[in-house]
This record gives C-alpha cells, sequence and structure tokens, in this order.
C-alpha cells in the first residue's frame, strides 16, 4: 500500500515522512486541507536540504554566529547563511530609479494622518451574534438620527469614552488596533461605520475630522526606500538562485518549481 505520507528525496538523500509531518506544524492549513500544510513542509525542507548540499559542495564549513544573546544559529542554520552571503548578490539601488518611483506614487509617502473620532464598542462575548444583532440595532438608530450618538454611546458603549459621548480626541497612527485604524482611513468625514470587528468587540465609529499628513520630501524617505528596493532585489536573487538548485536537483516525492 502507498503511505499516505511519502517520504521525498532530494538528490537521493531521504527526507522522511516523519521529519515532514513534524514540520507541517509550522505551515498553518485549513483544518479541511492539512495536505497543503505537508506539501509546503515537504518543499521547505527539500528547498533547506538542495541549501545544504551545496553549501557543503562548496567546501563551507559551518562558523555559527549568534543571533541574538544568548541564542546561536545551529550548523546547518550557519551553512545556508553563509551560502546565501557567497551565492546572492544585487546591484546597489540607482537612486535615479528611486527618485522614480517617489514621483510616480507621492502618496504612499505622507506623514501619518490625524483623525478626530467617536466611537460605540460592543464587547467582545461568546455570543457574538447577540453581539453584532445588539450592534446593528443600535446603528440602525444612528442611520435614522446621526445626532443621537453622544447618547447612544452613553446608553450602550463599553468604553470609558461613554461618558463623553464616545469622544475619543485626536488619534494618530498606532494608537488604535490596525482594524480601527484601516476602517478610519477608507471614512470619509462625518460618516458612521458599519460594525468594525477588532479584538476588544464591534464598533460603530464616527470619523469627525481628518488632516491627511503631507508628502515627506524625497530626502526623507530616501534611506525607507533603499531598504525596500535592497530587500526586494534581495529576495528576486534569491528566487532565482533556489530556481537554479531545483533546475539541476534531483527532487522526488514533491514538485519544486524551477522558475
Amino acid at each position: 500500500m502507498k503511505p499516505l505520507l511519502p517520504p521525498v528525496f532530494v538528490n537521493g538523500i531521504e527526507i522522511s515522512a516523519e521529519r515532514i509531518a513534524a514540520e507541517a506544524q509550522n505551515h498553518p492549513a485549513p483544518k479541511q486541507k492539512p495536505g497543503l500544510a505537508w506539501k509546503a513542509a515537504a518543499r521547505a525542507l527539500a528547498i533547506r536540504e538542495l541549501m545544504l548540499q551545496e553549501a557543503r559542495a562548496r567546501g563551507l564549513a559551518p562558523d555559527p554566529q549568534e543571533i541574538r544573546p544568548g541564542q546561536v544559529e545551529t550548523e546547518e542554520e550557519a551553512l545556508i547563511r553563509q551560502l546565501a552571503e557567497a551565492a546572492i548578490h544585487t546591484a546597489p539601488a540607482d537612486e535615479a530609479e528611486l527618485r522614480r518611483i517617489y514621483d510616480t506614487q507621492p502618496d504612499r509617502f505622507r506623514a501619518p494622518s490625524l483623525y478626530e473620532a467617536a466611537h460605540i464598542l460592543f464587547p467582545r462575548q461568546n455570543d457574538m451574534i447577540g453581539v453584532r444583532a445588539h450592534a446593528e440595532a443600535v446603528l440602525a438608530e444612528l442611520r435614522s438620527q446621526p445626532s443621537r450618538f453622544a447618547d447612544l454611546a452613553r446608553t450602550h458603549s463599553a468604553c470609558s469614552s461613554k461618558g463623553n459621548g464616545g469622544l475619543l480626541g485626536q488619534l494618530g497612527q498606532g494608537d488604535t488596533v490596525a482594524e480601527f485604524e484601516a476602517a478610519l482611513e477608507a471614512m470619509e468625514e462625518g460618516q458612521i461605520s458599519d460594525p468594525v470587528e477588532t479584538r476588544f468587540g464591534l464598533h460603530l465609529i464616527r470619523l469627525d475630522a481628518r488632516a491627511r499628513g503631507a508628502v515627506l520630501p524625497f530626502e526623507a524617505v530616501l534611506p525607507r526606500l533603499r531598504d525596500a528596493y535592497a530587500k526586494a532585489a534581495w529576495t528576486r536573487a534569491a528566487a532565482h538562485f533556489t530556481a537554479q538548485l531545483v533546475a539541476r536537483a534531483r527532487i522526488d516525492g514533491i514538485q519544486l518549481q524551477a522558475a
């Protein structure tokens, strides 16, 4: 009988089904499709094995380094890092190209916006269906009478801001959780949102004012642009190098893309 989780061979070296199953714990997949986690784990281990084989073929000797205080690379981690340092090279960013990116997408380089907003919080409970029904009922009242926001906040909100009619004052980047901030960014001034879910529960948000940040000068964002360009270039070069290893390897038990 063919095993449910077959081993994988990389140039004749076996990666056991047990190793793949253990690695699969690090690759989330839908409960209905555990095979996706197995495939992702098998691919990751196959590429790791290819990297180790190439490092040894080049005669590299592991030189583990301290990653953070008290934590040192394993010998295999050191070999993979050393191979990457030896084989993956990128050209420095061209400032003219970075200027072109800046000039064509200026909104990417704005200072953070500031907001004035109010909200009504319906706290998270085991019965989120009931919480959502409560929020939708209050929202229906707000749709018909927006001027009652402060009164409804005092009556229904679980946030301490309810004593001030739900007013949150001035908010900047990072002052609220990501979902709340994304909702503010998408709203128009004076708009009341549909229920917005965060780890705290459901929020009905009213955006009172927005001060959009000014576009930052090129010189101010140049270090960030250089860093992003370098990371993207390294990722492309690493993918190309890996594809070259895959193209000339014999891999059985899992399919890897060579391009």
